[in-house]
């Protein structure tokens, strides 16, 4: 473990990725623990907690959202989350929060105005110091957890808790009252931005970095039906069992 870390800290410093200046440990244990890691901004880097996949023929799909957004929260848990868990093998999923926000700049750093107000732009920022400082799979568990909750916002706490309990919600605060969260922020409203086509609405969906109005509509109505098409490789057992089952239906809000 300890050449590992030596490694990655050589590969940070090569290619200009920055690890957290309030780390307390040295590099031979940053990779010892999730915590440690996560306090250290190297988690992305530690191969153990890295959960990555790499199959080229995985049929990406990234949801831009608001916090607060009825039919996000309903698209999220009722179509992305489900089919994840169906289908995590052959799938990669891309959560960006921030929507129909705005944002200005005020020389010292970005501010933020929501569609559903205050209390969805701190939901977005949570969310997004979550999906940057917590391992792939738990991060989605956590904002499931969060956005099938009567309070998306004080549901953060507990539903780290219960999906990554090494991972201390002050760790999670600290980024989103910092200049790492404004700083993960506008790189949700880059994102966004760069959008082709513009994103009209949320949620928005694009498949494989591309959004039809078809595509979006076939997403809404049955997301694990179009992942299971659209996969170039075998099938997942999964999505043969749902072929043959014709009873199979949906019930929404």
């Amino acid at each position: 473990m300890k050449g590992v870390t030596l490694l990655i800290f050589a590969a940070c410093l090569a290619v200009g990725a920055s690890f957290s200046l309030s780390c307390k440990y040295p590099p031979s244990v940053w990779c010892s623990s999730l915590e440690i890691a996560t306090e250290c901004g190297v988690l992305r880097q530690c191969p153990d907690f890295n959960n990555t996949k790499s199959d080229p023929s995985s049929v990406g799909v990234a949801l831009y959202y608001e916090s607060l957004c009825p039919g996000c929260r309903q698209f999220l848990t009722s179509q992305l989350f489900p089919t994840w868990v169906m289908l995590s093998d052959i799938m990669n999923v891309t959560l960006v929060p921030y929507g129909n926000a705005q944002e200005s700049y005020d020389g010292k750093q970005y501010k933020f105005t929501c569609q559903h107000g205050e209390k969805e732009c701190l939901g977005n920022m949570i969310e997004t110091c979550i999906l940057n400082g917590v391992p792939p799979a738990n991060a989605f568990l956590i904002l499931f957890c969060m956005e099938a909750s009567a309070d998306v916002v004080k549901a953060g706490q507990a539903c780290v808790e219960l999906h990554a309990p090494s991972v201390k919600w002050e760790t999670i605060m600290t980024c989103v009252k910092g200049d790492e969260g404004n700083k993960l922020m506008h790189e949700n409203a880059l994102k966004t931005g760069a959008l082709k086509p513009p994103h009209e609405y949320v949620p928005w969906v694009t498949i494989n970095g591309e959004h039809t109005d078809a595509m979006q509509e076939t997403a809404m109505q049955s997301l694990f039906n179009l992942v299971c098409s659209l996969y170039k490789g075998e099938k997942p057992p999964a999505c043969t069992l749902a072929a043959k089952d014709k009873s199979r239906s949906y019930c929404f809000n």
